[in-house]
């Protein structure tokens, strides 16, 4: 799965690494290595991430027309 970041989302996310980087571990990182990360982190855990939000869009859309269903069926008279 490839996951189109924009430029500024891209930076902003390899500024984090670096970040974390330098306050967790007390290590400075290049940005080619924060990009490294960045790249690992979205090949190996974006699908699941991913495919895990739709999971839960789907349940959340599903509750939301089963109420809608209920709503429905109380205008009968």
């Amino acid at each position: 799965m490839i996951f189109n970041l924009q430029k500024e989302e891209r930076n902003k996310i390899i500024s984090e690494i670096q970040n974390f980087f330098y306050e967790e571990r007390d290590e400075e990182i290049g940005i080619i290595a924060a990009e490294e990360v960045l790249e690992f982190f979205l090949q190996n855990i974006g699908g699941m991430v991913y495919n895990k939000a739709l999971d839960d869009a789907k349940e959340w859309f599903s509750k939301r027309l089963e109420e809608a269903s209920i709503d429905y069926d109380v205008l009968y008279k």
